[in-house]
């Protein structure tokens, strides 16, 4: 049906693809929120090994809540978005202060913990208890609004996506999508000629003309700006050098940061450092330096 993605047609595409996705692997719900935390714009390649180097180290929400912050922090070196780090730890402390230590399988205790939104809450649902709810990302996203060729609300491409999950095919499904995004209806040069969705795709039927109806739609990423030379980039300098177990004091920040050179450079290392304590990846002490929390 036109607007409609064909089920049999994408998940023939899908069969076996990726499956050497370690987290495609486990219906463990802890292991398969952590891959989800870790996948939030950072690249598959790079998730894999510290996927595999985070359980070992933190194999459950009990060991993870019970490890102090810092240590959960250090970890997550690399990964890039380290409030995500935060974030885990929180969860995983409310996981075990509130369910037994065991990750729960229902809409809105997940939603309830720390951190966690509503993609992340249906990615575990679904890949971990393989239940049959939409998984919506910048991935299905945009395959969303170019099927319908048209912008989505959040609201109406969250109920789209619900409605078109093939029941009992939650995960299947759901693991299907987000390939077809991932590989073939991409953001730039999509390859429509190879896509499983494209008889039932209404931009592709209209002749792919602009506007791309993904631009501006619910879920769709707009880009991140450059990160070399920006604050972020800065931040994330202070954060490693706390992250090699020393205090930083105040007037080593600017250098912490690799601002010597920098316009204005005190100041913005001072704030770099407040947003480091304000997210919580950085505890101030008495004197103002800051250590791992």
């Amino acid at each position: 049906m036109l607007g409609s993605p064909d089920v049999e047609a994408v998940l023939a595409w899908s069969a076996g693809r990726r499956d050497d996705l370690p987290w495609r692997q486990t219906r463990d719900p802890w292991g398969v929120l952590v891959s989800e935390l870790m996948l939030q714009q950072t690249q598959v390649s790079r998730v894999i090994p510290r996927w595999h180097q985070f359980l070992a180290r933190f194999p459950s929400a009990a060991a993870c809540a019970k490890a102090p912050l810092g240590d959960v922090v250090t970890e997550w070196a690399g990964l890039g978005y380290n409030r995500r780090a935060v974030n885990l730890h929180r969860a995983a402390v409310a996981v075990v202060e509130h369910h037994g230590g065991v990750v729960p399988n229902e809409l809105t205790e997940l939603l309830a913990l720390p951190g966690i939104g509503p993609y992340t809450a249906r990615a575990v649902l679904a890949f971990a208890f393989e239940h049959d709810v939409a998984v919506v990302d910048t991935n299905v996203g945009r395959i969303l609004a170019r099927q319908r060729g048209e912008r989505l609300s959040v609201k109406d491409a969250q109920k789209f996506a619900d409605d078109i999950v093939p029941i009992g095919m939650g995960w299947s499904w759901n693991q299907g999508l987000l390939d077809v995004g991932a590989l073939i209806c991409t953001k730039r040069s999509p390859r429509c000629g190879e896509c499983p969705t494209s008889s039932s795709c209404r931009w592709f039927q209209a002749g792919t003309v602009a506007p791309d109806p993904a631009i501006g739609s619910a879920a769709v990423s707009k880009g991140q700006s450059k990160f070399e030379g920006s604050f972020r980039e800065g931040r994330a300098r202070l954060l490693d050098v706390l992250r090699t177990g020393v205090e930083v004091s105040p007037e080593h920040f600017r250098a912490a940061c690799g601002w010597m050179n920098r316009d204005e450079g005190e100041a913005d290392a001072k704030r770099a450092a407040e947003s480091l304590v304000r997210d919580g990846l950085a505890i101030k002490r008495r004197d103002g330096a800051l250590s791992l929390p």
